[in-house]
């Protein structure tokens, strides 16, 4: 293994991090990337049977599919997807934001997802997301300016403050940003102001909050990255580098295929999330494209493998008693592979050895990951992949501290690591 390396990608991780504050972003960036891959975007609208071998690319909202066909591949070609997703729990702003209390102004806000709420409490906070126009179309938007705050309550006023602040989940989480009379359109105005927009043409927004802080290293070796984001633009960001070296290396013997879905955090029941037809209609439309049918659509799918790429756990030094006392991952030891047997996850024995293979031929340590039998565990988009397509699909992730907080913690080689398996595994042959 090369720390070298390693640190070369963690240092490109926390670049795309710091480029991507909402789900709309993350796309974005990911496009870009894999265009300069040589990756042309496909309108859903578009006809699909030019140019059916190369690198292409479907993004719809927060959601983008990409995926690389060999040249002369048959229609009948496996797929290899690397599943992930663009969101992360936060605060967002609700369609009427503007108000306030006590003569101070503030913006309403509305909980996305598992937010450990006092994560955001007394940080500098800039707006991001998209703006949709009258004509239809939409426009990123990035206010990187230290525009809000949700001020804790001091300790005077509650000396029970350490024994845990019992918060309502909405009027305590209200940010403020200014003194003086509620002004109806205002967030809205500077907002638009900042993406170059007629306040007039807006006539919908997805806007979010982010930590200004950036992401970087912690610890006497740098030896830990601590970033927003982390769960789960890790795993995004893996992906966009496998699929690249997918398409730039040797021809692989599958179809690579990556995934990053929207709205995960919150069940992925959503037109850009997993549970919808989005990876199903564009796989299905890449075979046809190649002159395939439904069977070679079934043929493809049978032979397919799914690696969900989601954060994980690792023991946590003040709180070992949380953790199955026989599974208790560390970082910079590895990508972890996640087991439940009431299929939280979707990995089983075949799963373990597929994985386990690629990181032998990549010369990457792995670790086991199962949940403590009476703290039940999260989920990802694996079992809805696996279902949904009818897939082998196994759920891995790199193991970190804080997940949902505002800033999260992981191993600063674990990154790289976790890259290097996803690349062996698209590019196998």
């Amino acid at each position: 293994m090369s720390p070298t390396r390693d640190r070369s990608h963690s240092d490109d991780l926390l670049s795309f991090v710091s480029a991507c504050p909402s789900p709309y972003h993350a796309v974005a960036s990911a496009a870009q990337r894999l265009e300069k891959a040589g990756f042309a975007e496909l309108r859903e609208t578009d006809d699909w049977t030019a140019g059916a071998e190369g690198g292409r690319y479907v993004v719809r909202g927060g959601a983008l599919i990409a995926w690389y066909v060999p040249v002369g591949a048959p229609a009948r070609t496996p797929f290899r997807i690397i599943g992930a997703h663009t969101d992360s729990p936060n605060l967002r702003v609700k369609p009427t934001p503007d108000t306030g209390a006590a003569g101070w102004r503030q913006i309403a806000v509305e909980i996305y997802g598992g937010v450990p709420l006092n994560t955001w409490l007394d940080r500098d906070l800039g707006v991001s997301g998209r703006l949709a126009l009258r004509d239809g179309s939409t426009r990123l938007v990035r206010v990187d300016k230290p525009l809000l705050r949700v001020p804790q309550l001091a300790i005077h006023l509650d000396r029970n403050v350490n024994e845990g602040l019992a918060l309502d989940r909405q009027r305590h989480m209200t940010p403020l940003w200014g003194l003086g009379d509620v002004a109806p359109g205002a967030l809205l105005g500077r907002i638009a102001a900042e993406a170059d927009a007629d306040v007039a043409e807006v006539l919908g927004w997805d806007l979010m909050l982010h930590d200004l802080q950036p992401p970087g290293y912690l610890g006497m070796d740098e030896e830990f990255i601590v970033s927003p984001r982390l769960d789960n633009l890790i795993s995004v960001h893996a992906g966009v580098t496998a699929l690249v070296a997918a398409a730039t290396s040797r021809p692989p013997a599958y179809v690579p295929v990556l995934a990053a879905f929207d709205h995960e955090e919150v069940g992925s029941g959503s037109e850009s999330g997993a549970q919808g037809p989005l990876l199903e209609r564009v796989l299905g439309r890449g075979v046809a494209a190649r002159g395939g049918g439904g069977e070679d659509v079934s043929r493809a799918l049978a032979g397919a493998f799914c690696i969900s790429a989601d954060m994980s756990h690792a023991v946590h030094p003040n709180y070992p008693e949380r953790h199955d006392p026989d599974h208790r991952p560390l970082p910079n030891a590895g990508p972890v592979v996640k087991v439940n047997a009431n299929q939280r996850y979707a990995t089983d024995g075949a799963g373990v050895a597929a994985f386990a293979a690629a990181c032998e031929r990549a010369d990457v340590p792995w670790q086991p990951f199962v949940s403590n039998n009476v703290m039940p565990c999260g989920t990802s988009i694996g079992p809805i992949t696996a279902a949904r397509l009818g897939v082998a699909t196994v759920d891995v992730g790199v193991p970190g501290l804080s997940m949902h907080s505002a800033r999260e913690l992981c191993g600063a080689r674990d990154p790289g690591l976790l890259a290097r398996a996803l690349t062996e595994f698209v590019t196998a042959r």
